[in-house]
């Protein structure tokens, strides 16, 4: 099946599968849209006005730092689970899932006392004024009360996804959604409960979501909870956080430009003739429209990324590049579409949550005019940031997200209403999609530039395998700076068989269809830049890919294999010899200076830096404990000798092949 499926990925029109794939993402995101539009329509024509659109803009910030942590594991959790399917570990799948979910729930509760003890000075914080401070309250209060029935539920939600339920992930948003939606006009207007009626629709909404997220959770597809899988265990808990901390980085992104944009509009605002609540109360419905704008671009490009995860794994670089024109198109025509309503229609997108005076639709004029000026670049850049996700540049993701984000809209918010008064906030928005735009370009023509240069190269991957005796596989893993790759070479002498270290990464990078370079710098990465790796799909297929070179090697007959967790992927093989290689650590510096000719103090920085590297890598590889005596035949202190050492790997060998 999963063949058949990965061949419709590669054959299969573009187009069909961007409508297969895309218009699922698109339906879900928009409904997860629902919950912070609706509210303030039904605010907007109550009796309650820009003001309680005011108030309910400045909790929102609030809510997105929750969600922030809720999706930090919640989206960890659901990387790990899928690491754990494709190592078919069923150990450790639930106590991830459990852990996420107990975690997230002691976070809430700290999160709920800190806000009731904080609430007044997190109000002001994001811009609350004494004209709306009250309302703010109102709706905190309720909103703070149940952030931990939100932020559990949305923590559970990317489980079920990653579990294979989109679609049930999907109703659970869209049942609480459409309850939000029924009861805000029942709550508001029939029972006069104002602001306090809008929090509690929201709230019983997120009830409804949590209770179908723990209905789906006893009968799950790929793991079960039971109490165990709420035991803490740091060590996978370590590894949820860095496979969430992406997320955990974007939403709070948020928070900063949503933070820096409310006081800058307060301060500002409340010198002008709009006061400081107008401008509050028109940027938090802007930002909602805008959303709207932008879940549109990314469901578009995260239904491709498993269309661009395969073709580039495949090497059919025309797809790739046939997929990304295809998004680039839609993104360009989501874009246009939404900058000409905006320009030439912002009084009718204004009136549908609510009228107020002729100041309110000035400024509401204003603001879609100017500070969605760009909007289509603000598209690509978004589309782009995700494109380099899903072709495995993580790296070039969060520089593109970044750029725009925080290093150039935050500063420009700051400093241009210094000299253009509350109308430099609204034009710091199309500076940083020019300036952000541009830097997405740059970055796109050198990946594609790279891409251009994959090849097939049959001959040499003939030449790279080579044939040899039947006997055992001898795995080598090693600490940096013992001399592992060294040993490697000469126990492959002294018995006359085949040595394979960088003929690995070859042949995965022909298997898997990308760079050598990439694939060999997956495990020297920094922590949380191989974890983001790990959870994008070519990295997925790259990892496959050194598993299936490795396995054909072993297939030759008698060998060395040094590094790439070769141990693990042979763990069935009963003719291998896992060896593990250390030693004392000024040995270890001492080579290093030697070889790199580094000082003491760089090459024990590197030594450290490449050991925890290798550690994490094989840990999330395997599971399993990186130098751990129990997953070795031998363990052994080459500062005796690089001869001695291999010596003694040899006499093992060979006693193994006289029993």
């Amino acid at each position: 099946m999963k063949d058949e499926n990965n061949k419709f990925l590669g054959e299969e029109k573009i187009s069909k599968l961007l409508i297969k794939f895309s218009i699922p993402c698109i339906i879900s995101l928009l409904i997860s849209s629902l919950y912070n539009v609706v509210d303030q329509i039904f605010i907007g024509h109550s009796s309650l006005g820009y003001l309680g659109n005011a108030a309910t803009g400045i909790v929102f910030p609030i809510t997105i730092i929750s969600c922030a942590f809720a999706w930090c594991f919640g989206d960890g959790a659901a990387a790990y689970l899928s690491l754990c399917q494709g190592r078919k570990d069923t150990k450790n799948a639930h106590i991830s899932i459990g852990n996420s979910v107990l975690v997230t729930f002691i976070i809430s509760i700290i999160f709920l006392i800190l806000g009731i003890i904080f609430k007044d000075n997190l109000l002001y914080l994001f811009g609350a004024s004494e004209k709306s401070i009250g309302l703010a309250r109102d709706y905190y209060e309720i909103i703070i009360a149940a952030i931990p029935i939100y932020m559990v539920g949305n923590s559970m939600n990317s489980v079920i996804r990653a579990d294979g339920s989109p679609k049930f992930s999907m109703l659970t948003t869209g049942l609480g959604a459409i309850t939000n939606i029924i009861l805000d006009p029942i709550f508001i207007f029939s029972l006069n409960m104002g602001i306090k009626g809008a929090a509690y629709a929201t709230v019983i909404g997120q009830i409804v979501s949590l209770i179908l997220s723990i209905i789906y959770y006893t009968r799950t597809k790929t793991f079960k909870i039971s109490l165990n899988s709420f035991k803490l265990n740091f060590s996978i808990l370590k590894n949820v956080i860095n496979l969430g901390v992406s997320t955990f980085i974007t939403q709070m992104s948020i928070v900063v430009i949503s933070l820096v944009c409310n006081l800058m509009l307060a301060k500002y605002g409340s010198i002008s003739k709009y006061g400081a609540d107008i401008p509050l109360a028109v940027i938090g419905i802007v930002m909602k429209v805008f959303s709207i704008v932008i879940n549109i671009v990314v469901g578009i490009i995260v239904g491709a990324q498993p269309i661009l995860g395969y073709n580039i794994g495949a090497k059919k670089v025309e797809r790739v590049k046939e997929t990304f024109k295809k998004v680039v198109i839609l993104t360009t025509i989501v874009g246009i579409i939404s900058t000409i309503i905006f320009l030439l229609f912002p009084e009718l997108i204004i009136s549908i949550f609510g009228t107020e005076n002729d100041l309110y639709m000035e400024f509401a004029v204003l603001t879609f005019r100017i500070f969605l000026l760009l909007i289509t670049l603000t598209c690509l850049i978004k589309a782009s940031s995700i494109f380099f996700q899903a072709v495995g540049e993580p790296l070039k993701a969060t520089v593109v997200s970044l750029t725009r984000d925080l290093v150039c809209f935050c500063p420009l918010v700051l400093i241009l209403p210094k000299y253009f008064g509350i109308k430099g906030v609204l034009y710091a928005s199309p500076i940083a999609d020019a300036i952000g735009f541009i830097v997405t370009i740059i970055l796109l023509a050198i990946f594609f530039k790279k891409l251009n240069k994959l090849t097939i190269n049959e001959q040499e991957e003939n030449s790279i395998l080579k044939s040899s005796k039947e006997g055992v596989i001898i795995t080598i893993s090693r600490t940096h700076g013992s001399q592992g790759k060294m040993i490697g070479e000469l126990v492959a002498k002294k018995l006359n068989i085949p040595y394979y270290y960088k003929e690995m990464i070859s042949l995965a990078a022909q298997e898997s269809g990308l760079d050598k370079e990439f694939i060999s710098n997956i495990n020297r990465s920094s922590d949380v830049l191989h974890d983001l790796y790990l959870t994008s799909s070519p990295v997925k297929y790259a990892i496959e890919a050194q598993e299936k070179a490795i396995k054909m090697i072993s297939e030759k007959g008698s060998c060395v294999l040094v590094g790439r967790a070769g141990d693990y992927v042979l763990r069935n093989n009963k003719n291998v010899v896992r060896v593990y290689i250390h030693a004392p650590k000024d040995y270890r510096i001492k080579n290093i200076m030697k070889m790199y000719k580094d000082n003491e103090k760089d090459a024990s920085k590197n030594i450290d830096k490449s050991d925890k590297n290798r550690g994490s890598y094989y840990e999330m590889i395997s599971g399993q404990k990186w130098g751990n005596p129990e997953n070795y035949d031998l363990c052994i202190n080459s500062k005796i000798g690089k001869e001695e050492t291999a010596q003694i790997i040899c006499d093992y060998v060979n006693k193994k092949l006289n029993k």
